[in-house]
Order: C-alpha cells, then structure tokens, then sequence
C-alpha cells in the first residue's frame, strides 16, 4: 500500500517546491496520496494547481487533494508536515518591527519577534500533532515540522510525546555551498553542525573524510564568514563558521540600525510572495520559478523530501535534524532539542556522538535554550509571568524593563491569536 502525505499550511509559496521533491523520487517513494491543506481556499488553489501541474509533468501517478478540512487531510498520513505560519505574512511584519519601538532588533525566529510567533505557533501545533497522532496510518508515523521557531516548536512536540523531527534548511545550504566550492558531489561532503536551530557553528568541513575547515580559516576565505557577516578575526577565534543568524547575538546593535535605516526581510517577502502568486497563476507554468530561489528556504524540498525516503527506506543517510540530544553532545542535556547530524533509520535519528561544545558556544546555547523552555511553557500555559521570565531569559532582551514591556506590547499585538492568554485576562503592567 502506498503513502499519504498531508502538508499543513500548503498555501505557502514553498509547496509547489516540496512537491517537486516528491516527483523526483517515485522509484522510491510509493506516495499515492498528497493532501494540501490551508485555510485559505483562494491560495491554496492557486500553489495547489501550481503543484498538480508540476505533478502531471513529472507523470506522478497518485492523487493530489486541496482541502480546508483539517480531519481529512490528516486521516491516514504516514507523513504529516507542518509548515504553518498563524497570521500570514502580516504577523511576520510586526514582529520583525515591534520591538523596534523598545530599542531590540526584530527578527521571526530569534529574539522578542521570535518569541511571538513562538506564542501564536506552538498551541497550534500541538494541537495538529494530536489529531494527526489519532488519524495517523499507524504508531510508525510521523510528524514533520519546518515550522518556525523550529527548534521551540521540536522541543514542545517532544516534550509532549510525539513522534516528530524537526528540519532547517540552514546545514543543507552550507553543504550544496562547499562541495560547488570543492567541486565534488554533494554527498560527499559532511559537517560538523552543531548547537541549536537558528543558533549553530559548523566546526568542521570534511570532503571525502578530510577536514578542509583549517585551510580555509587560514586562508580568510569569505565562506567561513557567511560572505563577510563576520568579522574573519572572529571566526578564527572561534575556530568554527557561525551561521547567518549569529549575527542577531554577536552583534545586536549593528543589525539593529540596519533594520532602522534599511526595513527588515518582512518587507521584501511580502513583495515576492506577491509576484509569485501571479505567476502561479499562469496555467502554462509547469515548474519552480527562478524567483522563488529569492524567497529563501533554498533546498527546502531537497532537503524534506530526502528526509522522508530516510524514514521510509531506512537507509541510514546522515541529515542534519532537530531531535532529542541524548549524548551527542555530551555537555546538553540528553532531554534538549538540539541541531545536528543525524543517522535516519525508519526508527528516526539516531545522532552522531560529537564533541562538546566550547564554553563561548555552550554559554550561548545553555542560555538560548532556557529562554526556548519557558517559551514554550508561556504558550502552553498563557501565564504572563511566564511570558516576562522567558523575554527576561532570552539573550537579546536587554533587561527586566525591556522584557516587561515587550511582553505587555507582543501579547496585545496578537492576543487574537492568543486565546490562552485571552482567557487569562492579560493584564498590561
């Protein structure tokens, strides 16, 4: 018998991408069923007719489905993938711009911003993860989450007992990057990825088994400093690439008067989501457009869709996931959601024993992960002290003030979205 694969918020511009992924991989993946859900009925069937027409083309033979009835695309799937964002576009806006106004950069996945849409999402997700749970093809199933915070909403799937992974983009990205700069086969190239989501350092490149990381530090090569983000003395100092998003904690300030004097990424998504919606449009576009490569998430659809033929076959392929540490790095907690390499069996990840984590690494992850926990436990709970302390424990809320006052101005920003919080009677104060 063949898969079902439901994709939760599939009116998002990425679909027609994953969708591709699947295509590519018929001999290997028996999918008959890929269901499409999203709320908004007018999207969806714009990014769904884009992913039939990709589907048709690619002479996939099972049957595509575009629903907003959450139950029955979730009936049956082996695989479910989450890639919701509550509030659209729209929200993305204000939390890249909210905490403007209290002197702290905004960003959607790290910081205050961060943690508003940790509110809006996590609730959300676990209550999809409960009913896909119930409706699932068996105990084997999974839940796949791409949904943003991904580590948050990882460690809140796993704290409440499913069986979920979570994937970024971010370590596939550096992997396709080097071996075009090496010129070999992506799959010869391995990293040493570790930390959190949205918070890692690769600490070593090995192409064909032999780390190429030290010669490329010595030689200040601009791919050890994210294309000059980093200052290369830094990175030598780390002995380790920081991804993109270490900007937002090693220099808060300088991304901060970017922000002011240029406008934040949610300005420029906003725009292109726009123009490719109209292209979707065009009946004769059987393909991903070329300007969805500007939206971000490049590899997205390699990256889930290899992820599933993992779980599927078994083949025990080294993927870099959001999972349960459990010793891989052996200074974290076994219980923390960490990002790292991973052997995917049909079991799931196994991940690869590392080694620890350098104390100017550990700090910064021990802190981003007692902020990720209290996150977690506010939008669960809807407790405004919760709310303060998990803002007073994140690394880039500067004080008690700050943290008080971004928690009163995120909650009534989105309480419609907040209805445990709602409930509650937030008081402001």
């Amino acid at each position: 018998m063949g898969l079902k694969v439901a994709v939760v918020g599939a009116g998002s511009t990425y679909t027609p991408e994953l969708v591709e992924g699947f295509a590519r991989r018929t001999t290997v993946l028996p999918i008959d069923e890929i269901a499409l859900l999203d709320p908004d009925a007018e999207r969806l069937e714009i990014v769904g007719g884009l992913a039939g027409r990709i589907l048709a083309k690619a002479g996939w033979p099972g049957r595509l489905t575009l629903t907003s009835d959450q139950s029955a695309a979730l009936d049956g799937a082996s695989y479910t993938l989450i890639q919701l964002r509550v509030g659209g576009q729209a929200t993305r806006l204000g939390d890249e711009t909210l905490p403007h106004r209290f002197g702290v950069l905004g960003q959607e996945t790290t910081g205050p911003g961060g943690f508003a849409k940790a509110l809006r999402t996590v609730p959300v997700v676990l209550d999809i993860a409960e009913e896909s749970t119930r409706r699932a093809a068996s105990s084997d199933a999974w839940i796949l989450d791409f949904t943003n915070p991904v580590g948050i909403v990882t460690q809140g799937l796993l704290d409440h007992g499913y069986r979920a992974l979570g994937l970024c983009n971010v370590a596939i990205g550096f992997q396709r990057s080097f071996a075009r700069q090496f010129g070999v086969d992506p799959g010869t190239v391995r990293l040493d990825h570790v930390g959190l989501n949205h918070l890692s350092w690769i600490r070593a490149v090995w192409v064909d088994g032999v780390d190429r990381l030290p010669e490329l530090l010595a030689a200040g090569d601009r791919s050890v400093t994210a294309g000059d983000h980093f200052d290369l003395g830094l990175v030598r100092a780390l002995r380790a690439i920081p991804s993109y998003y270490l900007r937002y904690y090693y220099e808060p300030a300088v991304v901060l008067a970017e922000q002011q004097a240029s406008g934040t990424r949610a300005h420029d998504v906003m725009a292109i989501e726009e123009e490719l919606l109209e292209l979707y449009k065009d009946p004769a576009l059987d393909h991903k457009p070329e300007l969805l490569e500007r939206r971000g998430g490049a590899y997205y659809s390699e990256a889930a869709a290899a992820l599933i033929e993992s779980l599927h076959t078994g083949d025990g392929a080294i993927h870099v996931v959001d999972a349960r540490n459990d010793g891989a790095i052996p200074n974290l907690p076994d219980d923390a959601v960490v990002e790292t390499a991973a052997s995917i069996t049909r079991s799931g990840a196994s991940l690869l024993p590392t080694a620890p984590l350098a104390p100017e690494m550990l700090g910064l992850v021990e802190h981003a992960k007692a902020y990720e926990r209290l996150a977690i436990e506010a939008a669960v709970t809807g407790s405004d002290e919760v709310a303060f302390r998990a803002l007073l424990a994140n690394p880039i809320v500067p004080s008690s003030a700050t943290a008080r006052a971004l928690r009163d101005a995120i909650i009534e920003a989105n309480l419609r979205f907040l209805p445990r919080f709602a409930a509650g009677g937030h008081a402001a104060g």
